[in-house]
């Protein structure tokens, strides 16, 4: 019993005011019988009333169990049971609650101190139990019986998914659109307050779209990327389309407020009105986080899917309550994707798949020429003027070839001349999406101990043992190419961040 009930500073008032209250039943002498009954023995023992008294006011809530004892009644014919509480003559005729000052208790009192009581238990109940979540490290195995689940081999096997989907070979023939302007739209309406995610859907949301945003540039260097926020039934831009991650977080971070209805609408509408502006070989793209189960428009919203579609906006929703017909409809005109979390890692799962490129438009697949600049950083002791922020700035910076203006980060936009200015290793970190790594094939642990035997003992990696639980080899994988073994940890390694196979490239060296 860990909350006010059970700790030995819980006594009854008129024990710590050092006078009673009368006939009336006080609420904390029920609280003590009711501990009495449940433990067996009385809560708090001390030598003199000041002594506990002075205990509570310090806010001592957990005693050494040295002291704890020393409090309780050392003699066992002297302790008090609960039997004897019952027949004690304060608490005969009880009913109401005691005051303090001896007067009638209101009723507006009664119903702060069930609001503070269910409030205070809900906490307890979180803080005990909020981190451990110990339920949800169960799974049931083959034969009926809970055990501990594998996370390292859980996450893999996710991530396997994911590069299997990514990696079929219709998909491997399809052109991908490298340059995204991209608009997240959030919903911030009243719904998004529900605590069916802990501690909030918002909090939630706010966390998993800082990943997504993260990965997302991670994935995409020559993409951009704007917020709008949904509440009241009123859209507003929060961050225009920029290439800066840090400054889109920040501006989330500091907007996060629920209230009123959600409108679908409204925020198709905003988004498209800054989508048709972009130029024609960009990939226009609306990924939508909704929390509502209605959207509160006001015309037809029919008539803006249809405008998205002939905009050629690629419109994705996950929803975080249940299916919508008219989010599903949107996703099938535009050719997007609709899916509903059912949890906290499901909603960052489905949000990351988002993040690499996805199949271009037919119309679009059409080899373009486009016009960019690769800027020089400045010298670190200049002052100039940056024409992002508008303001002077010393050192850093880049100068753009074409019109000499300075701007903070790339890639992004000359504010003067509208040229795209990147760097080359934008251009490197966007190769791979076209020649992605082929998926490593995954070698079974159950083969016969003869032929485990003459597998490589090591990860070809990072040269970290292979073998587990004495001589049997623990869950790898084998590159198809160069036939090099490497661990889980490296497959998604290679994959997700080196985008190059070490043991295929040894093998080039070699042959040069």
């Amino acid at each position: 019993m860990r909350g006010f009930l059970g700790t030995p500073y819980y006594v009854a008032p008129e024990v710590v005011a050092g006078r009673e209250y009368g006939e009336k039943v006080d609420i904390w002498s029920a609280g003590v019988i009711l501990y009495i009954m449940l433990a067996g023995i009385p809560p708090f023992h001390g030598e003199s009333v000041a002594e506990i008294f002075e205990a509570v006011l310090r806010g001592n809530l957990r005693f050494p169990a040295r002291i704890f004892a020393c409090r309780l009644v050392h003699l066992h014919q002297s302790r008090v049971v609960a039997r004897g509480q019952f027949f004690f003559p304060m608490n005969q005729g009880g009913g109401g609650v005691a005051r303090r000052d001896g007067g009638e208790p209101r009723e507006d009192e009664d119903e702060d101190d069930e609001e503070e009581n269910s409030d205070r238990g809900l906490e307890a109940w979180r803080t005990d139990y909020a981190d451990e979540r110990s339920w949800e490290v169960l799974q049931e195995d083959e034969s009926g019986l809970l055990r501990p689940i594998d996370t390292k081999t859980l996450v893999h096997a996710q991530y396997r998914r994911r590069l299997l989907q990514r990696s079929t070979p219709a998909a491997s023939r399809i052109q991908k659109g490298l340059i995204r302007y991209l608009y997240v739209v959030i919903d911030l309406s009243r719904a998004a307050s529900e605590t069916d995610y802990y501690p909030s859907r918002m909090v939630v949301v706010a966390k998993c779209v800082e990943a997504f945003i993260r990965e997302f540039f991670d994935q995409n260097p020559l993409s951009h990327i704007g917020i709008v926020t949904v509440k009241d039934g009123v859209s507003q831009c929060l961050t225009e389309l920029g290439g800066s991650p840090d400054s889109q977080i920040k501006a989330l971070m500091g907007k996060l407020e629920c209230s009123g209805d959600s409108s679908l609408q409204n925020a198709l509408d905003l988004a498209h009105g800054y989508l048709t502006q972009i130029p024609s070989y960009g990939h226009r793209e609306v990924l939508i986080l909704y929390s509502a189960l209605n959207t509160c428009d006001p015309g037809d919203i029919m008539e803006t899917v249809n405008m998205c579609k002939k905009a050629k906006i690629r419109c994705s929703v996950v929803g975080l309550s249940a299916e919508i017909y008219i989010c599903k409809y949107l996703c099938e005109e535009t050719g997007g994707l609709y899916t509903v979390a059912l949890d906290e890692s499901h909603l960052k799962e489905l949000l990351l798949e988002h993040a690499p490129p996805p199949p271009a438009i037919a119309e679009y697949a059409v080899a373009n020429l486009i016009k960019m600049g690769f800027p020089q950083r400045g010298a670190e002791g200049a002052i100039a003027i940056c024409s992002c922020h508008k303001e002077a700035k010393v050192g850093g910076g880049y100068t753009c070839p074409r019109c000499k203006a300075r701007v903070c980060d790339l890639p992004m936009e000359c504010q003067i001349c509208g040229l795209t200015l990147i760097s080359s290793p934008h251009l490197a970190r966007s190769y791979h999406h076209l020649f992605p790594v082929a998926p490593f094939d995954e070698l079974s642990h159950t083969l016969p101990f003869r032929l485990q035997q003459k597998l490589p003992q090591t990860c070809f990696g990072c040269r970290q043992s292979l073998i587990s639980h004495g001589t049997k080899t623990s869950p790898h994988v084998c590159c198809p190419k160069c036939r090099q073994h490497f661990c889980l940890d490296c497959d998604i390694y290679i994959h997700e961040s080196l985008h190059n196979c070490p043991g295929c490239e040894s093998r080039r060296q070699q042959a040069t």
